[in-house]
């Protein structure tokens, strides 16, 4: 696709559910191949054994705030670069994606910088034991060595979807993990003259694959695309365009980070149940996050969509799109659980053959897939208010979401029926803050429509 034909795709008018699907397809397809890989990526360490599949769990919480930074950092990335673009401001397109960039990075770097330093202290809060700890060290120093060239793909990407493009996110994230897929076994297990390295090759190959996104992504945006400025801007200017980003940016990523501090509490509950129940639990975060892919890839087409919609003025336009999305990801997601109900028995195997954490398994996957089209409408929610530039809308609803039902809930059902009473109470939460969600954000419409809440706020 030629930069023209990136910088002036519109969404603003013809049909609603096909320039959806068009931009979603490529999306989900990126999205499967990466998140699939993710799971044989857990599939190699869980051969090692318990501990290190537990060790790596207890990494998840750590790896997820990091993630939800950038993740944060690209929805106001994306939500001012689509709105540029919408009104022809193709430099101002241009400087806001060259500041993300230098942005996200600087600010990864830190919190890389002091959760290495804290490593010990951190893992232990989360309820790591002495057994697990050297395990952790294999994996977490290797990954906050190279988290930046995870992250810099990430902010790219969202430039490119905001410019219309999401077949080249999709074709990176599929190219990662491939790579990362072919490294794993020979890393973790050994081949030939390489040694084998256990979970600290698993690290390794995720950060080779990273590596070639990193290179592969700038190459794209700056010098063949060219939808971002080259070198840095001067540091007035930086300052400047990153107070915009960080505007939408900042809240959104706060919003994004409070899901890894749920995660994480949930970890804590869940180490009082031994090992078992952790990596019964790592298993099933994995498992939420190839179950939801539907919803993750909408999450990040939708906004572009509504973004510019919003900037034309067009908000009939943006309604239609959200409900067409809420009604499809219910139908979807009740699909989704019925196979993965049928297929319980077989998937927990295929993680782990230790009979405890396999019945954890079970029990998690009959139990939480049921509300994952609720957890779909608040997310969609969520991600729509950052599009409509309403960010403090969308951090309290996942404040409301996490810490007023989900985590008090599934800590209560853990303290009257243990773990089954954890996913039970994070089930039911779903069902509360979906309906919340959902009401919300059809009121936010009519205030916008009637101009009784500023767009900016």
């Amino acid at each position: 696709m030629s930069q023209k034909a990136v910088t002036k795709m519109t969404m603003t008018d013809g049909d609603i559910r096909q320039i959806l699907i068009r931009m979603t397809v490529p999306m989900l397809f990126g999205m499967i191949t990466l998140m699939s890989f993710n799971l044989v990526d857990t599939f190699f360490i869980s051969m090692l054994g318990t501990k290190e599949l537990a060790a790596v769990s207890f990494t998840f919480p750590i790896t997820f705030t990091v993630i939800s930074l950038a993740i944060g950092l690209s929805i106001g990335t994306s939500a001012l670069i689509a709105k540029a673009h919408g009104s022809g401001d193709s430099s101002a397109a241009k400087a806001d994606g060259l500041a993300a960039l230098w942005l996200s990075a600087y600010l990864v770097m830190a919190l890389s910088l002091v959760g290495y330093l804290f490593m010990d202290p951190l893992f232990r809060l989360l309820g790591a034991k002495d057994d697990t700890l050297p395990f952790i060290h294999d994996y977490m120093n290797w990954w906050f060595f190279g988290a930046v060239f995870l992250i810099t793909p990430m902010i790219g990407n969202a430039v490119l979807r905001a410019a219309g493009d999401t077949k080249t996110p999709s074709l990176m994230m599929a190219c990662s993990g491939v790579i990362n897929a072919v490294l794993d076994p020979i890393l973790i297990f050994g081949w030939g003259p390489v040694p084998a390295m256990g979970v600290e090759g698993a690290a390794i190959a995720s950060l080779i694959s990273w590596l070639v996104s990193f290179g592969l992504i700038l190459y794209l945006i700056v010098y063949r695309r060219q939808l971002i400025d080259k070198g840095h801007q001067p540091f007035t200017e930086f300052i400047a365009i990153s107070r915009r980003i960080l505007h939408i940016g900042l809240p959104a990523a706060g919003a994004n980070m409070l899901t890894p501090l749920a995660m994480a509490i949930l970890t804590a509950v869940m180490a009082s149940y031994g090992a078992h129940a952790v990596a019964a639990y790592g298993v099933g975060a994995r498992i939420e996050s190839i179950a939801s892919l539907v919803v993750l890839a909408l999450s990040m087409t939708l906004p572009p969509f509504v973004s510019q919609n919003l900037g034309a003025g067009q908000m009939s336009r943006v309604q239609a799109g959200y409900q067409m999305c809420i009604r499809f990801v219910l139908g979807w997601q009740f699909a989704v659980y019925l196979l993965l109900a049928v297929g319980a028995w077989w998937i927990a195997l295929w993680f782990s053959e230790d009979p405890a954490v396999v019945g954890l398994i079970r029990s998690f996957i009959w139990i939480l897939p049921l509300g994952y089209g609720l957890q779909g409408i608040v997310i969609l929610t969520n991600s729509s208010f950052n599009a409509l530039h309403l960010p403090m809308r969308a951090l309290g609803l996942s404040l409301i979401r996490l810490f007023v039902f989900y985590v008090p809930m599934a800590w209560l059902g853990g303290k009257l029926f243990g773990v089954l009473g954890v996913y039970s109470g994070a089930l039911l939460a779903n069902v509360i803050i979906a309906a919340i969600a959902f009401y919300w954000f059809r009121r936010t419409l009519a205030e916008l429509q009637t101009g009784t809440v500023p767009v900016n706020a």
